[in-house]
């Protein structure tokens, strides 16, 4: 991707900005949800809702794709649900904030098993001593995090991992939107157990769909075409260090919110997790080719 123009940054900027609150808004009104639909629920509605968009739009080539090419998509598409699902599953036990930069240690271990160079193992030390900023803020703290959830969101950073290593193959091999679009249908198909039961919740409660659909266009539409456009002008590198920043705003909209509070320690947890993910995405972009995206990349926006 060519540098974008110095005077073209402002817009795709405040869209990568505008992703992030999207994203975080809508991952604060999908809690509001939890009660009734229960997190794989709301998950699987929101996987079948995306795929069956894509698809539409994508309208790939079935007939054409090999035997290697359906098993990667379907791979991949296991990896995307699983993600996604643990995810929301954590945060029915975790704060916001917390919960998303703990999964943050999916690409940033991924990072680091993937690179020589000692500034990554660094940064990935950088991160695992967040994680025991947490744990003693666990031990010392009022408000102790729920091993289980973040047990649960370890999971989903792991998952997160193999969606970014499969993700690539399936961008080599499945041209086009052809390898998102039915890794999408794949994970639908795999929580339809979750989604019929919360189908049937929303069928008998016509109040929910307006927060369904908020919780769909907030949480997965508005952000990834955000991030589609910007991506078009702004470097990736500068893509990858606002992403980055996604901790913060989950931090922030869960205390405005959800009424999450943080402590300090907790506070400066989530900071070095930031400052890690940065410093492997700058150390990334000065070690790879242009072209090639950044290892902290944006997980589907589901």
């Amino acid at each position: 991707m060519p540098p974008a123009p110095r005077g073209s940054l402002g817009l795709p900027i405040a869209l990568i900005i505008g992703s992030c609150l999207s994203l975080q808004f809508g991952a604060a009104l999908a809690v509001q949800l939890f009660p009734t639909l229960g997190s794989w629920g709301l998950t699987s509605l929101r996987v079948t809702l995306a795929a069956a968009a894509l698809l539409i739009v994508a309208r790939p080539a079935l007939h054409r794709w090999t035997r290697d090419q359906w098993l990667t998509v379907a791979g991949y598409g296991l990896a995307l649900g699983a993600m996604n699902g643990l995810f929301y599953a954590s945060l029915e036990h975790l704060p916001l904030g917390p919960a998303v930069a703990i999964e943050f240690l999916g690409p940033l271990l991924l990072a680091a098993a993937l690179s020589r160079r000692g500034s990554d193992i660094a940064w990935v030390a950088v991160a695992l001593a967040a994680m025991a900023l947490f744990a003693v803020d666990g031990m010392l703290g009022s408000d102790p995090l729920d091993p289980f959830g973040v047990f649960l969101v370890l999971c989903a950073a792991a998952c997160w991992a193999l969606y970014i290593v499969l993700g690539s193959r399936v961008s080599r091999s499945v041209p086009g939107l052809g390898g998102l679009s039915v890794g999408l249908a794949v994970a639908a198909v795999a929580l339809i157990p979750f989604g019929v039961p919360a189908v049937g919740t929303v069928i008998s409660d016509p109040s929910l769909i307006p927060l369904v659909i908020g919780t769909v266009l907030l949480a997965s539409v508005v952000p990834y075409s955000f991030e589609l456009v910007a991506l078009r002008r702004l470097p990736q590198r500068v893509f990858g260090v606002l992403l980055a920043l996604e901790p913060v705003f989950a931090a922030l909209f869960g205390w405005l919110l959800l009424s999450q509070a943080l402590s300090p320690l907790r506070v400066i947890a989530i900071a070095l997790v930031v400052a890690a993910s940065i410093g492997t995405t700058l150390g990334a972009r000065r070690a790879q080719p242009v072209e090639e995206p950044p290892v902290i990349t944006s997980e589907i926006r589901l």
